[in-house]
């Protein structure tokens, strides 16, 4: 939201530095993001003056330049060569002085030097139009009326002005700051309250709009979706630019001006916050009808784009069809036209539910629907209305012919009750009654007593005080949320909770994975559905999808199922950015649609990981090594260890077909993780090149485990360990998980742990061969194991080992 500090100070008299002013708005609850100086004309025509050219003669050494002398009131005449086909005697022209800077284009600045050329000095240049960023012309000078006054600043004849831009970070709920009178209104609050400036609202008062013969017929066919239009009719209107006065506004937030109605319009809007919309009148050919679409329908807008209609999009239309989409975008051939003689002006309050609706399904936001889907002030239609209608017969010398207000059923102001010791309570100071009441009244909320509670009426366009809280919020933002006092001491009663242990095991787990060199994200919620036209899965269906009803966008139109593809968004992002060694973790949680359920949206805690590039920063005392399967197990399994749950684990090939492979651990008959390295194919529909290895950890069974499994100390064994290795051939298809396990089914109490420590396949092998080299480590805490023992367990597992894989000693 962009406000104007020139016309700001319309409304409100105050002398406050812009500084300032942004300090009260901000404490005020309307943030102020910025500051910027700012010119009608950038660099605000500093230098250049009027002047009046003497004489012309043709330079001696070129045919298309002549030597001017021009009087711009110093009592001295200039020499000046100019090269423009149109200078002549006795013109009154702009002219630029040595050292003046002029901006032809915004990033383009020209500055003004004596010069000399082809051997003739010049002491200054005779602008056109477009060097001085007043326009486009540039086929000669810019001529002036020849009442110019010799001398004067240029910056006071074309009336250019400076100013402070103020933009404002507004939230949804505060509608009543979408024009001007609204952010004048909380700063006049602030001052009088706290400084006692005793300062009014210098709120504009059209003349009451008068209605004469000229008219048409106005139907409302949908009372729900609008229900207040009202609308005048104007005629005799001379379609022209603005007064300067006018344009100088519109610049001043960033406006292109247009023509006077158009602009005219515009100001109201942005000055009272109601949207208005003037239709050529011609188009109208007498009737006016407020609909919804019907099917099939189509209007091209001003965007020259051919739109499909909904049939929940409301329209303003003629017998013909559609003129407007309401409260969002006119249509390209109903609006003000250079022949225009004759406008329908259109002012109304439509729902702001059918209006937001009605912009997302068409991709559109426009200074109106921004405004109407907030929700204007429906009291305040009228007064907008005859507020622009003054103006068009002002500038205009227009006509007033039929005005219309259909409002069948008028939108009360809501009644707030509240009790000033509860207003007291929320925000935490001791303000009084009286106080309370005057800060209220300051912000048009007219109170009353009413025993022991205090009734407040609230004005229409404060659609965000609804509730008690709401009344303490308003009082609080006035009196400062800096005003309230810090206690010396801070007193709270902490209610045990049933998942603190949960909370406990997530510090837990992020702090080792912090410590160990991981990033924790926190990506959205919503993801794309699009995503299933580029990735072929059975793991996940977009039946599964959990909807948005009214999406933000189509790039966040459902919520998502898994973490990955978030994670996968991170990594992409940074590796653009030269970042390639990346470890991240994020817990959160993904939904799924059930329909066949009876818990139909279920959502479930998860823990992600994942590594791609290089396991440490590049160094010089170590070599670059890449991140792998490996490097991801072990942190997988030092998570579970850390847990004190990682007993007995069942490993297994993992079902989650985005894996290129991957494996499952399973707790307790549940499982826990899947670990593996992504499909390159999902990597590339994510433009990400180097292998990326993902752990998805079910962190819901976790809370669960962790929760039946208490963590045991016991002392360190006080004998050796003992070990014994094999050399076996194998099978290609035989994996390390499967003697793992049959090693285990022979001895659990013994045999501590199996791991392989070489693989080789080639050479002297057959071609459907490859070599593990495993190794088996034996311990007893209690006693000193033999030979004898070991290698009895030893020979069980080489038969197990040869009967069910068919695996040969080396």
């Amino acid at each position: 939201m962009k406000i104007s500090l020139n016309w700001l100070k319309q409304y409100i008299d105050t002398n406050l530095e812009p500084q300032e002013i942004a300090r009260i708005l901000t404490d005020t609850g309307l943030e102020v993001e910025g500051i910027e100086k700012i010119e009608t004309i950038q660099g605000g025509l500093e230098g250049v003056v009027i002047g009046e050219v003497k004489s012309k003669e043709k330079h001696p050494d070129a045919d298309r330049l002549n030597v001017t002398t021009v009087d711009i009131g110093t009592g001295e005449l200039l020499q000046i060569v100019c090269g423009a086909p149109n200078v002549a005697t006795g013109q009154k022209v702009v002219v630029a002085t040595v050292g003046c800077t002029l901006f032809p284009e915004p990033d383009k600045a020209f500055k003004i030097k004596k010069s000399k050329i082809r051997g003739v000095e010049s002491f200054g240049m005779i602008c056109a139009e477009d060097e001085l960023g007043l326009g486009d012309d540039h086929d000669g000078i810019m001529v002036l009326d020849e009442n110019a006054v010799i001398g004067t600043p240029a910056k006071q004849f074309f009336n250019v002005e400076s100013d402070y831009l103020i933009e404002i970070g507004l939230t949804p709920n505060r509608s009543d700051a979408m024009g001007h009178i609204g952010v004048a209104r909380d700063l006049k609050a602030f001052l009088n309250f706290h400084n006692k400036a005793n300062i009014n609202l210098n709120v504009p008062h059209p003349i009451q709009a008068k209605s004469n013969s000229n008219g048409i017929n106005i139907t409302v066919e949908d009372y729900d979706a609008c229900p207040r239009y009202a609308g005048a009719v104007l005629t005799n209107i001379k379609i022209a630019p603005s007064p300067s006065w006018l344009q100088n506004r519109l610049l001043s937030i960033g406006l292109k001006p247009i023509n006077n109605i158009v602009d005219i319009t515009n100001f109201v809007m942005f000055e009272t916050g109601n949207p208005l919309h003037a239709f050529d009148l011609s188009v109208v050919n007498g009737n006016v009808i407020v609909r919804k679409a019907r099917k099939g329908e189509k209007l091209v807008t001003l965007d020259e784009v051919e739109r499909e209609l909904n049939t929940e999009d409301l329209m303003i239309c003629n017998e013909n069809g559609a003129m407007c989409i309401g409260g969002v975008y006119g249509g390209l051939h109903s609006g003000v036209q250079e022949n225009t003689n004759a406008i329908f002006l259109e002012a109304a309050y439509f729902n702001p539910v059918t209006v937001r609706k009605t912009a997302k399904r068409h991709g559109l936001s426009t200074d109106s629907s921004f405004r109407f889907e907030r929700g204007v002030d429906p009291n305040n239609v009228i007064n907008a209305m005859n507020r622009a209608i003054s103006l068009i017969v002002e500038i205009t010398g227009a006509e007033l012919g039929q005005t219309y207000d259909l409002y069948p059923t008028e939108i009360e102001q809501q009644k707030v009750q509240f009790k000033c010791d509860r207003i007291r309570s929320l925000i935490g100071v001791d303000i009084t009654d009286d106080q309370i009441c005057s800060i209220l009244k300051e912000l048009d909320i007219q109170t009353e007593k009413k025993g022991e509670l205090i009734e407040a009426s609230i004005p229409t366009y404060r659609v965000d005080v609804t509730r008690e809280a709401d009344i303490a919020e308003e009082v609080l933002r006035i009196y400062g949320f800096n005003n309230v006092p810090i206690p010396a001491k801070l007193n709270s009663s902490i209610t045990p909770r049933a998942n603190d242990n949960n909370e406990v095991i997530y510090n837990l787990i992020a702090d080792l994975l912090a410590n160990r060199g991981f990033y924790e994200i926190m990506n959205n919620s919503l993801s794309s559905s699009s995503i299933w036209d580029q990735i072929k899965t059975t793991s996940f269906s977009p039946d599964k999808d959990v909807k948005i009803l009214n999406p933000l966008s189509n790039e966040l139109d459902v919520m998502r199922q898994t973490l990955l593809f978030g994670g996968l968004k991170s990594i992409e992002h940074n590796q653009n950015r030269q970042h390639a060694d990346l470890k991240f973790f994020e817990f959160g949680n993904d939904y799924r649609f059930n329909a066949d359920k009876e818990l139909k949206y279920p959502q479930r805690k998860k823990l992600g990981i994942w590594v791609t590039g290089n396991k440490t920063a590049e160094n010089w005392t170590n070599a670059q090594v890449e991140a792998d399967f490996f490097y991801l197990k072990g942190i997988v399994e030092a998570i579970l260890t850390k847990l004190g749950i990682f007993k007995n684990p069942m490993i297994s090939s993992s079902l989650n077909d985005l894996y290129e492979d991957g494996i499952n651990y399973a707790i307790a008959k549940k499982s826990v993780v899947d670990v593996g390295w992504i499909r390159k194919d999902v990597l590339k529909a994510f433009g990400i090149k180097k292998p990326v290895f993902y752990a998805n950890f079910d962190w819901q069974v976790i809370e669960d485990i962790c929760v039946i499994n208490n963590v045991k100390a016991k002392a360190i064994p006080k004998t050796h360990y003992v070990r014994r290795d094999f050399s076996l051939l194998l099978d290609k298809k035989v994996t390390f998980l499967e003697i793992n396990a049959l090693s285990k089914e022979v001895d659990n109490k013994i045999l501590r742990k199996v791991g392989l420590f070489d693989v080789y396949e080639g050479k002297n092998l057959p071609a459907d061969k490859k070599s593990y080299a495993v190794k088996f480590i034996f311990q007893d805490d209690e006693k000193t194991l033999k030979d004898q023992q070991v290698d009895a367990i030893m020979d069980k597992i080489r038969n197990k080992l040869e009967t069910a894989l068919g695996a040969e000693l080396r």
